[in-house]
């Protein structure tokens, strides 16, 4: 008899990666499922909403149901030191990080990964909405998820080829509601989970109140300018305000009024009209493309800026120093500082850099 191919589910406790491992097994695969302890304040432990004690009591359920083995690894350290300062790090430099790329770099990618590869796993599944497709050369293509509304590949562009060939995605070819049905098919008790969008260390809370506590120093009020440098106001901190924000500005004025920028070098927000908030191109740093290869010449493209926007077609040229220019057909809004610009091929993700 052969031997079954082994894979290591990352789980949550969440209806998705229970699924990952249900299909999985139902595959023919030898799973085991694992978990990983993040770190959580001081007192915020039970808030977590990646590792709740009932989180973990819901995954190992599944594990029990499916009769996998089931490991809990503490990340807590590691998981401080990178994703959450990475968020801090990000706000003091006058940015809005998005901490979910450093995690899934970091942390699920190569922290769990290489637990994965020392229990002798051939592949780590997760439960993202997205897929791979296998090309000449072992070359592994990153797709789109059947479902456009639940695509997660915005925050796996980070992946590069070593890491996805160990990759499953299991649910990237269902609809959402399908997966719901088919936990319940396998008697999961997270077919009716509901999914949550929130940072998971933010336990649930604004993120200002998260800063006040652990990087109150950024939090100092500086002046509310113009684009050509008239000080219309006071702003009480660069952290408490978005890109394209309208409301609780605190500044009167006969026309509406946006945040454009922030000027972090002067600890100052600039604000203006409608008209000026659009912009016609961003750079991106640190930039990975998923195939390996950087692209000889400049490509049309459409680029999404944030998870949660529209793909708009650009120019997308390669530059020194792993950066990228993008030039877009019409002005963006909302481009910002810290977020990805992630570049797509039809259903193909290509990579993607942090906005500049």
């Amino acid at each position: 008899m052969t031997e079954k191919t082994k894979v290591v589910v990352a789980m949550s406790g969440g209806v998705d990666s229970s699924v990952a491992a249900a299909l999985l097994k139902e595959q023919g695969y030898d799973v085991t499922g694992m978990m990983m302890r993040l770190w959580s304040e001081p007192g915020k432990e039970e808030s977590n909403r990646c590792c709740t004690p009932d989180s973990m009591a819901q995954a190992r359920r599944v594990a029990g149901i499916l009769d996998i083995p089931f490991y809990v690894v503490d990340a807590k350290d590691v998981f401080r030191e990178t994703v959450v300062q990475y968020f801090l790090d990000g706000y003091a430099n006058g940015e809005t990080p998005n901490p979910c790329l450093m995690c899934n770099r970091q942390i699920r990618w190569t922290f769990l990964l290489n637990h994965a590869l020392a229990l002798g796993a051939d592949f780590m599944a997760t439960g993202h909405y997205v897929r791979i497709q296998n090309a000449e050369g072992g070359m592994r293509i990153l797709l789109r998820a059947v479902d456009h509304s639940k695509d997660q590949s915005y925050v796996l562009h980070v992946l590069e080829q070593d890491k996805l060939k160990h990759a499953l995605f299991p649910v990237g070819d269902y609809p959402k509601p399908e997966i719901r049905a088919i936990a319940e098919r396998f008697g999961l008790p997270t077919a009716s989970r509901k999914d949550s969008q929130d940072l998971c260390f933010l336990a649930g809370e604004d993120y200002r109140n998260f800063l006040q506590r652990n990087l109150p120093e950024i939090l100092q009020p500086g002046s509310i300018e113009t684009p050509d440098g008239k000080v219309i106001g006071e702003h009480n901190g660069l952290a408490n305000y978005t890109i394209g924000q309208r409301k609780g500005l605190g500044v009167a004025s006969a026309v509406p009024l946006y945040v454009i920028t922030k000027n972090a070098k002067n600890n100052a927000l600039i604000v203006g009209t409608h008209e000026q908030m659009g912009t016609t191109e961003l750079t991106a740093r640190d930039v990975n493309w998923v195939s390996g290869e950087v692209p000889a010449e400049p490509f049309r493209a459409d680029v999404k800026i944030r998870y949660t926007a529209k793909e708009v077609p650009a120019l997308v040229q390669p530059m020194m120093g792993n950066q990228v220019k993008v030039t877009f057909d019409a002005p963006v809004r909302d481009a910002t500082k810290g977020q990805a610009a992630v570049f797509y091929e039809g259903e193909r993700m290509l990579g993607g850099g942090i906005i500049q």
